[in-house]
Formats: structure tokens, sequence, C-alpha cells
């Protein structure tokens, strides 16, 4: 008796040993997410018919541990959103900031630009252009003052020479006159003496 009943738990055993390693090579072969899950519970289930109407027959064991999944990764999931969530607004506020400190960096930038391009001008900012502009006419205006005084002086030493040239002819003649002068009235002071000298001797 003890031989038939050892006999059998050996059979059994034997028989039911590549079940059980199979089932435990598909359990750790199985797909976790739940799409998996819900094709592993299809497969466990089994049917039957009553009355003409086909049943599906599930464990509720399974069902409890697939709905206890799904809330977990929606929890997980709804956990993530407001992390994500968190994140978005921080890196808003983040991307607000930086939007805010480099319209201050380009305004900063356009002030130091004009400023660049600008000079002053007897305290105003005027344009480089303006500046060069004003720069030029002012040249441009004492050149000509210049010009218009190197004609006048020209003019007026050509005038002073001409005067010059004119007083020295004069005072020539002037020279010329008197010597001409002198001499005719030394002749005719001469001549008296001459007649006076002929008076005394008659």
């Amino acid at each position: 008796m003890k031989c038939l009943r050892a006999l059998f738990t050996l059979t059994l055993l034997i028989t039911f040993s590549p079940l059980i390693a199979q089932e435990q090579s598909t359990a750790s072969t199985n797909d976790e997410t739940l799409v998996g899950q819900f094709r592993e519970l299809e497969r466990k289930s089994g049917n039957y018919r009553a009355n003409g109407i086909r049943y599906e027959v599930i464990k509720l064991v399974d069902l409890n541990r697939i709905k206890t999944n799904i809330f977990d990764s929606i929890n997980t999931a709804n956990k993530s959103i407001k992390e994500l969530s968190t994140t978005i607004a921080s890196n808003k506020a983040q991307i607000d900031d930086l939007n805010t400190k480099l319209q201050e960096t380009t305004n900063n930038l356009n002030n130091v630009t004009s400023e660049k391009d600008s000079m002053s001008f007897f305290g105003a900012m005027v344009s480089k252009g303006t500046y060069k502009l004003i720069l030029w006419s002012i040249i441009f205006g004492l050149l000509l003052f210049l010009l218009f005084f190197i004609y006048r002086f020209r003019n007026s030493n050509f005038l002073t020479h001409q005067a010059k040239t004119a007083l020295a002819d004069v005072e020539k003649e002037f020279e010329e006159h008197r010597r001409r002068a002198l001499e005719r009235e030394q002749k005719i002071s001469r001549q008296l003496q001459d007649e006076l000298n002929k008076q005394k001797n008659k």
C-alpha cells in the first residue's frame, strides 16, 4: 500500500512538474503593461453557455489586481501631470523673466548704440551724420572766410603798393619840381643880382 501511494505521488510530481515550470516561465515573461495584463486576463478567462447565452468567467482576484494596477497607473499619471504642470509653470516663469531681461538688454543695447552713433554738440545729442554736417559746414565757412580775408589782404596790399608807387612818383615829381623851382629861383636871383650890379656900375 505504501508503495502504491509513493508511486502515485511520484507519478503526479512527474506529470505536473513541466506544467508548473511552464506557468512560472510564462509568468516571468508576462507583459507588465496594462495592455499585457488585459491580454493575460483574456487568456486566463473561461466561458460557458447557459440558455443559449455565452458567459465569460474571470477570476475576481485577477480582476481586482488589474483594477488596482489601473488605479495605481492613474494615480502615477496624475502625479506626473501635476509635477509636469508645476515644471511647466516654473519654466514659463523663467521664460517670462528671461524675456523681460532680454527686452531690457535689447533696450540697453539700443541706447548704447544710439549714444555711440550720437555726439554731444553744445550740450545737445545729435547723430554722427548731423555732427559731421555741422562740423564740415563750420570748416567750409571758416575756409570761405579765410579765402575772403586773403583776397581782401592781397587786394589791400596791391592797393597799398599802388599807393606807395604813386606816392613815390608824386614825391619824385615834387622833388623834380622843387629842384626846378629852386634852379629857377637861383637863376632869377642871379639875374636880379646882375641887374643890380649893372645898375650900380652905371
